[in-house]
């Protein structure tokens, strides 16, 4: 590849010397921090279709399976997106790859406003916000992790994690009353508005690399270069696929994470609200549990994080699934109209377990991956989300086949058993073997 002559200068350059008797916080956690208010702003669209299954069956007629397809489809492209979206972060920066995305999702969830038949919402919900949405999701994360920290990965990997619960303890709740009060249009609205006031703060404040401000990688002990752009995105994400598949750790961390995805934004994201207004209980008070199940994932996905730079990775995974599955299975007793003690146990339990396995697989896959940990990331959440995919359409069959949402409750909570065993036998990575980690047994 040429490269134009002032490009090796500029990523020579090295960090500016430091002003005598001052100590400003490194550049890396003001990057961290406009990208957890990113992913917060965006994760207003994904606390909304739980809240649309009522009332666009109550309107349109449509079965619950139908509108359990329209978000299947959002949630696997959400999935399927992100490896290639890894990759184009490298070829175009990061800046430009999320503003598209924020400015795809506004469109989507703008359009489902003058839709008239299940097909647009499938398209406007479905593949728009799919899309957009899975080209800044957790990938997003793994790359401003590894480029800008060094140190601290897991904590921060945790907190950048976290944001997506908290932007569903900020909008589940908001968004619920808009669509009780006003109707379902207008809380599309707010999804869109508020997806596209982010891009401005995208754009004027987030960098591409530490190179760009002439700072080394938090917990870097020598300045980095920039490397060039990497052309081909999409010969990348699937040469990093192909050398990942033939591994064991690969397909392990790959189903795992399909039962995650199934047990948490399929199941629980989607379904939760209506099974709970099945019981009597109001859209707005089971809304708002499930916004406080955000309270508590932002605890236990840092914490996790936390636990990740300690602990041997696949102990924890295995400790954490065990843990969801026995939840998930006593829920079904909790349901009822109205919020009481064992129902807020429940929502605190499984609150801080929601994205608690998300710090342990990345680590993982940094072990495993090495320079390609993100993109080989990208296709395990891609995993993640055609688990939730297959859970959010097959838990509205069996609402409308049963009447009931209980099977698919008790189903859930033994595949997180199954998850369970398969992370206790991936085995440790590179990078693991001597990291100082506790071991956990």
């Amino acid at each position: 590849m040429t490269q134009t002559p002032e490009l090796p200068l500029r990523e020579a350059a090295p960090a500016p010397a430091p002003v005598p008797g001052r100590r400003r916080p490194h550049r890396a956690w003001s990057v961290a921090a406009v990208t957890f208010l990113t992913l917060i702003g965006a994760a207003g669209f994904a606390s909304l279709p739980g809240l649309l299954i009522e009332p666009l069956h109550a309107e349109f007629h449509w079965s619950r399976g139908t509108i359990g397809f329209a978000v299947s489809v959002n949630l696997a492209l959400y999935g399927l997106t992100a490896p290639f979206a890894a990759a184009l972060m490298d070829r175009f920066g990061i800046r430009r790859v999320v503003a598209a995305a924020l400015t795809v999702i506004a469109i989507g969830a703008g359009l489902t406003v003058f839709m008239t038949t299940s097909w647009q919402l499938v398209l406007y919900w479905g593949v728009l916000v799919g899309l957009g949405s899975g080209s800044m999701a957790l990938a997003f994360a793994a790359t401003v992790t590894g480029r800008w920290f060094t140190a601290r990965r897991g904590l921060v990997t945790g907190i950048l994690t976290a944001a997506g619960a908290s932007g569903q303890l900020i909008f589940l709740p908001a968004l619920s009353w808009i669509v009780e009060r006003y109707d379902w249009r207008p809380a599309a609205v707010t999804v869109a508005l508020a997806a596209l006031a982010v891009v401005p703060l995208v754009w004027l404040l987030l960098r591409d690399h530490p190179a760009d401000v002439g700072v080394a990688p938090y917990g870097a002990a020598e300045f980095v270069p920039k490397p060039p752009p990497q052309r081909g995105a999409a010969r990348r994400a699937l040469r990093a696929l192909a050398s990942a598949a033939r591994t064991g750790p690969f397909w392990l961390l790959a189903g795992t994470f399909a039962i995650c995805g199934a047990t948490t934004n399929g199941l629980v994201k989607t379904h939760f609200v209506p099974a709970a207004h099945d019981h009597g209980m109001p859209m707005t008070a089971a809304a708002s549990l499930l916004a406080v199940i955000g309270i508590f994932d932002i605890a236990g996905t840092i914490a996790s994080g936390w636990f990740t730079d300690r602990f041997h990775t696949r102990r924890l995974l295995a400790t954490y699934y065990g843990l969801r599955g026995l939840s998930l299975m006593f829920l079904p007793l909790l349901l009822s109209d109205t919020v009481h003690p064992p129902m807020v146990f429940f929502i605190v339990f499984y609150g801080l377990d929601w994205v608690a396995t998300v710090p342990p697989t990345l680590a993982l896959c940094r072990e495993h991956y090495g320079d390609d940990a993100a993109i080989v990331f990208g296709w395990v959440l891609a995993a993640h989300q055609v688990g939730a995919a297959l859970i959010a359409f097959l838990g509205g069959l069996a609402r409308d086949a049963f009447g009931t949402y209980n099977p698919v409750w008790y189903a859930s909570g033994a595949l997180c058993a199954v998850a369970a065993l398969m992370a206790l036998v991936i085995r440790q990575g590179r990078e693991g073997a001597g990291d100082g980690r506790v071991a956990a047994g």
